[in-house]
């Protein structure tokens, strides 16, 4: 597996350690801070700031507290140059199961993801 490939797949598990863990700090570590989250609600597409989103994150329980099932994985990395991937993964924090589309770009820092849309089912 080349290196690159390597730091990708490394900030996509910290992603999923974050979700899961309801870690904010680690959560705004991956994400680019002018990165969004977008989704479509009742035919709408709606559109969070990710320092918003952190905000929200340390508002509510995590699911590890929770003693919430965790299952997460890489569906897909896309790699179009050595500095730019989309990966899509799916994840859960019940009763929500998501499909999220991420972009990540090789920054001075590092990979960082940029972007990230998503969709959920609600499941009891």
């Amino acid at each position: 597996m080349s290196p690159n490939r390597s730091s990708v797949e490394t900030v996509v598990q910290s992603y999923f350690d974050a979700l899961y863990e309801g870690d904010a700090d680690k959560l705004g570590d991956v994400f680019h801070p002018s990165a969004d989250l977008r989704w479509v609600e009742k035919g709408e597409l709606k559109i969070l700031t990710v320092p918003d989103w952190l905000a929200r994150v340390r508002k509510r329980p995590s699911a590890k507290a929770e003693g919430k099932p965790r299952e997460d994985f890489i569906i897909t990395i896309d790699r179009s140059d050595d500095k730019t991937a989309f990966i899509k993964v799916k994840c859960q924090l019940p009763p929500r199961f998501f499909t999220d589309y991420l972009v990540a770009m090789k920054l001075a820092d590092g990979w960082q993801i940029v972007s990230k849309s998503y969709r959920y089912d609600l499941k009891e």
